[in-house]
């Protein structure tokens, strides 16, 4: 059996091109004693994997040059050596950006219960991010008001979505009037700001007449800047992306730090991998709500792994309008 799979070819510096990664064809892997043969059939595409490009120090290591791109996926499995996991199951798996893939580390996900492709996404990563970052940093309470970043995307959308049923206003910012109008007509925010439409302080005081009580922030950058000048006394901030600065020559500097200070703000940084014994209690919470309705999903899918790379050029541009998937 042949393999298709994705590499790092180069370290863009500023935007990623196409030429930044290279499609290879070589033998699939022998399965060995632990481990599991998985025909990949979702591809997650997602903010991170700028980060993960380049040779910068994060929270996990980089890919090298030549190194399969990261991101999970969903697939089946073909061949097992692996006790408690069967030809046929569906896994969930890191193989990243290739066709089929051997993985030691899998977790099984039921097709009954809701849609593989949702594992990647509301009941995934991104909605994990959504709870615990929302509920453990952010701490709403109800009445207060919640303002998100990237609103219409796989975790913003969320966070809106579970401050409204935590009795919290919830206010989204996204870009263009179309996004906007799902926000607020489809997920239920109280309101949605389009930042591309100028004016954007002064339409986050019209939508935040209380000021903001917790901001879950997705992209940093100029959008940081001017919620913070909106923050209110002890409020706090989740820092959970910095879109805006992945593809940046040079880091945006924030002027409004002083709001810090004067405020008492508690501003923290989010990795979801922090409450990963906790899981669970995040997909029974997220679950159930899909499961009565109460929450609302899009997904923004491509075709065949040739596609990843311009998807993920253009997930990097705010092209993708909600969870950005490859459907191999």
């Amino acid at each position: 059996m042949q393999n298709k799979r994705w590499v790092l070819a180069s370290r863009p510096t500023g935007a990623v091109g196409e030429t930044d990664f290279r499609l290879e064809t070589v033998p699939v892997p022998q399965v060995a004693e632990g481990e599991v043969l998985v025909k990949n059939l979702w591809l997650s595409l997602d903010p991170y994997m700028r980060g993960r490009m380049s040779a910068a120090k994060s929270y996990v290591k980089g890919v090298d040059i030549g190194e399969v791109m990261v991101g999970q996926t969903v697939g089946e499995v073909l061949e097992s050596r692996k006790a408690g996991v069967a030809k046929g199951d569906h896994v969930l798996t890191q193989l990243g950006w290739q066709a089929y893939g051997v993985a030691r580390d899998v977790s099984k996900v039921d097709a009954t219960k809701a849609p593989l492709s949702y594992y990647l996404g509301c009941l995934g990563m991104p909605g994990m991010t959504a709870y615990f970052g929302l509920k453990e940093i952010g701490q709403p309470k109800p009445g207060e008001t919640v303002v998100v970043s990237a609103a219409s995307g796989a975790v913003g959308s969320i966070v809106g979505q579970l401050a409204r049923q935590w009795g919290c206003r919830a206010v989204g910012i996204a870009g263009g009037a179309q996004k906007c109008a799902y926000v607020k007509n489809e997920l239920g925010f109280d309101a949605c700001v389009d930042y591309k439409a100028g004016g954007l302080q002064a339409a986050l005081e019209a939508a935040c007449p209380g000021g903001v009580d917790v901001y879950f922030d997705n992209v940093g950058g100029p959008t940081l800047d001017t919620v913070l000048r909106l923050m209110n006394v002890h409020s706090r901030v989740v820092v959970c992306g910095m879109i805006s600065d992945y593809s940046a020559a040079e880091p945006f500097g924030v002027k409004s730090l002083r709001s810090v200070l004067v405020n008492r703000i508690r501003m923290q940084g989010m990795i979801v991998f922090d409450w990963k014994d906790r899981y669970g209690e995040a997909l029974k919470t997220l679950g159930g709500l899909l499961g009565e309705g109460k929450l609302k999903y899009r997904e923004s899918i491509v075709e065949g792994l040739e596609a990843a790379p311009r998807a993920l050029i253009g997930l990097l541009k705010g092209d993708n309008f909600g969870k950005q998937l490859v459907r191999l």
